[in-house]
C-alpha cells in the first residue's frame, strides 16, 4: 500500500517549511489542497511540481474513496492545507480515517501550527490546554461554547475571523470573564506580526476601536481555582448540555467537572434544567 503524508506547511514566513516536508511533496504522486490556486505558490516557491488536487469541505465526500483507492493501489498522497497544519480547524479528518480504516499507513510530517505558535508566545499557562477551533456564529452552540469557556480550568485557544474578534471577546466578558487573562495574537511569522495581552474586557474594548487585520488566534487563560462559580452560568451549561441531547446523568458528570459543584448539586441542577426545557 502506499502512505498518507499529513505535511504541515507555512503559516506566514516560508523560511519554516522544513526540508522533510519539501522532499515528500516532490515524491508523492499528488498533493492534496484546498485551494490548489493558493498552494501552487507555495509549491512554486520551492520548485515542487507535483500534480495538486483540490480537497476541501466541498467535495472530501465524494472523493475520498477514489483517493483511498489510490493509497491501497500503492500510490503515495500528500495532504496539505492552505497554511499550517491539516485537520486543525481545516479538512482532512474524513481521508485520514477512512485510509487508516482501510490499514492504509498514515505519516505526520510535522511544521508549522498557528495554535501553537499563539500558545507558546501568549505568556498564558501551557501545561493544559483545550482547542476550540472557531466558536458557532450564533445560538445554542454558541452560548454551550462560551459556557464552557467560562467553566473551563485551563487554558484554551479560539480562531477567529478578524472581523469578529471584538463581538468574541464582548461575548466573553458578558459571559462572565470579563477579568480573565488573553492574549489576542495575529499575522503570526509575517512581517506585521503582533501579540496583545490583557483582559478580556480590555482587548474588547480595544478592538471594537481598531479591529485587527490578518489571521488571529485568541488564547484565553483558565478560571482560577478560588473564582467564585455563578449559578446561572451552571444552569446555562446544563441547558445547553441537555439541548445537545445529552443525558441528565451525564450532564451532572461534565457539571462536577467543570464548575467544582457537588454531585447532588449537580443532579438538581441538571433535572430542573430538564423541567425548564
Amino acid at each position: 500500500m502506499g502512505t498518507l503524508y499529513v505535511v504541515s506547511t507555512p503559516i506566514g514566513n516560508l523560511g519554516d517549511f522544513s526540508p522533510r516536508a519539501v522532499a515528500v511533496l516532490r515524491a508523492v504522486a499528488a498533493v492534496l489542497a484546498e485551494d490548489t490556486r493558493h498552494s501552487r505558490r507555495l509549491l512554486d516557491a520551492y520548485e515542487i511540481r507535483t500534480p495538486t488536487l483540490a480537497y476541501h469541505e466541498h467535495n472530501e465526500a465524494r472523493t475520498t474513496p477514489a483517493l483511498v483507492a489510490r493509497l491501497v493501489a500503492g500510490e503515495d498522497l500528500a495532504l496539505i492545507s492552505d497554511a499550517g497544519t491539516p485537520l486543525l480547524s481545516d479538512p482532512g479528518a474524513r481521508l485520514v480515517r477512512a485510509a487508516a480504516d482501510a490499514g492504509v499507513t498514515v505519516s505526520a510530517i510535522p511544521g508549522a501550527s498557528a495554535l501553537l505558535a499563539a500558545l507558546v508566545v501568549s505568556g498564558i499557562d501551557a501545561t493544559r490546554f483545550t482547542f476550540f477551533g472557531f466558536l458557532a456564529r450564533k445560538g445554542r452552540e454558541r452560548t454551550s461554547a462560551l459556557a464552557e469557556l467560562a467553566a473551563l480550568r485551563h487554558t484554551a485557544v479560539l480562531y477567529e475571523a478578524p472581523g469578529r474578534v471584538a463581538d468574541t471577546l464582548r461575548d466573553l466578558a458578558d459571559a462572565g470573564l470579563a477579568d480573565r487573562e488573553v492574549a489576542v495574537a495575529r499575522e503570526l511569522t509575517k512581517a506585521f506580526e503582533e501579540v496583545r495581552r490583557g483582559t478580556v474586557s480590555a482587548l474588547a474594548a480595544y478592538y471594537a476601536q481598531a479591529a485587527p487585520r490578518g489571521e488571529v488566534v485568541l488564547v484565553l487563560a483558565g478560571r482560577p481555582d478560588d473564582a467564585p462559580v455563578a449559578a446561572e452560568d451552571v444552569s446555562a451549561r446544563a441547558s445547553a448540555l441537555l439541548a445537545d441531547g445529552t443525558s441528565p446523568r451525564d450532564v451532572a458528570r461534565t457539571l462536577v467537572a467543570e464548575f467544582g459543584v457537588s454531585r447532588n448539586e449537580a443532579y438538581r441542577l441538571a433535572q430542573h434544567a430538564g423541567l425548564t426545557e
